[in-house]
Formats: structure tokens, C-alpha cells, sequence
């Protein structure tokens, strides 16, 4: 049977920077199934790393701060002796967003499944970030509400996270705070939703920049140069 080849308009598989020879021995549904491996891998290194014990708080490349000015304002009150509570705030609002991750793990991999050959297209035109990006576009809104309760839920056990909503409304009003990041349970959930995509860019950039590593033979054919 001839195998189909990978085109789209006049886009043939050489568009993935194969070089020709190899683009003329990796078919549509290879190449599709290599986006697909990609981006299991990335979502699960996220996931992996994120959703465990100082995920977040242990990582300061995605460790959540007070927003805004709020921020300024918690080393003040730490210097009037309130240091341990604004701590204390602060690692609620870490370990919220470690706990809410592993539940992205089956909407990232459904996403996947998902692909279409089109998708793939676009994930492989789209520039270095185009994983990532993918994952954000596929399952932003629905990881939004699936993150929000185990959020709020995590969150209630700190008495300061309705000080935090009491003050930071306040602090909106005056422009000190976005309207956004007003509510704990909802800059918790943003702030762990963007760690997570920055997590699977991460593993994006290091899958393009040498698939060998990967061990994946499919990687190295759609991602290789």
C-alpha cells in the first residue's frame, strides 16, 4: 500500500525541517504520532513535577507570590511581627497549587488524543512554543474549573486567605491589585495554571533542541534537524 504523505495545501512533511530524504519515509499518521508523543511527554514531565510536595514552593521559577503590591505589603507586616502568618499564607497558596496539578494530567492527555492531524500541523508551524501553546488553547477553561475548588478547598484551611479577599478587594479599588488577582482562589489558579504551561515549555525546548535524548526514534524523525 503506497503511504500517504503528510501535506496540507502544498505543505508537505518537509515542512517539519526534515530533511528529504526523511520526509519521504515518514507518513501523516508517523508524523502525527510523533506530535502526539511530544506532547504526552511534556505534559507529563509537567504534571510530574509540579504536582508533589514543593512542586511549586521548592521551584522559584513558578513559586506563588502575594500579587501586586500586596507583595510590598507582606514585608512590612513581616516586619511587625507578622512574618510567620504571611508565611504561612503564602505556602497555602503553593501547596493549593500543588495539589490541583495531577488533576490536569487526563484533560492534558485527552487533549492529545485528541489531535488532529490539522492540529499537528499547526503545532509543528506554530514556532518554538507551539506545544505549549496547544495545551493552553485545548484546556485552559476546563482546567480553570476543575483547579478552582480544590483551590478554594485548600485555601480555607488558612484563616487569612478571607483576610487576603477582604484586603485585596480593597487594594483593587485603589489600583494597588489587579481585579484578577482580588480573589485568592482565583490568582492561586491562574498562577498554577501558568506554572504548568511554563513547565511543559520547558520540556518542549528540550525536546527540540536535542530529541536524541529523548530516546524516541518517532522524536528524532519529526523533531530532528
Amino acid at each position: 500500500m503506497k503511504r500517504r504523505q503528510f501535506t496540507r495545501g502544498g505543505l508537505a512533511v518537509a515542512a517539519w525541517g526534515l530533511p528529504p530524504a526523511a520526509a519521504l519515509a515518514l507518513g501523516m499518521d508517523e508524523a502525527a504520532a510523533g506530535v502526539r508523543a511530544a506532547l504526552e511527554r511534556g505534559a507529563a514531565s509537567a504534571v510530574s513535577l509540579l504536582g508533589r510536595s514543593d512542586g511549586f514552593l521548592g521551584n522559584p521559577k513558578v513559586r506563588i507570590p502575594l500579587p501586586g503590591m500586596l507583595e510590598d505589603a507582606a514585608k512590612l507586616l513581616s516586619r511587625l511581627g507578622q512574618k510567620k502568618r504571611v508565611e504561612e499564607l503564602v505556602t497555602a497558596m503553593n501547596r493549593a497549587a500543588e495539589q490541583a496539578v495531577p488533576e490536569a494530567r487526563s484533560l492534558l492527555l485527552d487533549a492529545v488524543r485528541a489531535l488532529s492531524v490539522e492540529d499537528a500541523i499547526d503545532v509543528v508551524r506554530g514556532g518554538p512554543t507551539s506545544v505549549t501553546d496547544f495545551f493552553a488553547r485545548k484546556t485552559r477553561a476546563p482546567l480553570t474549573t476543575r483547579f478552582l475548588p480544590i483551590v478554594t478547598r485548600a485555601t480555607k484551611k488558612v484563616q487569612l486567605a478571607e483576610r487576603y479577599n477582604a484586603f485585596a478587594s480593597k487594594a483593587a479599588g485603589l489600583g494597588l491589585v489587579r481585579g484578577d488577582d482580588a480573589n485568592l482562589q482565583q490568582y492561586v489558579t491562574g498562577k498554577a495554571l501558568d506554572g504548568l504551561y511554563l513547565m511543559i515549555g520547558e520540556e518542549e525546548q528540550r525536546i527540540r533542541a536535542d530529541p536524541l535524548k529523548t530516546g524516541s526514534q518517532l522524536l528524532k524523525q519529526v523533531f530532528g534537524r
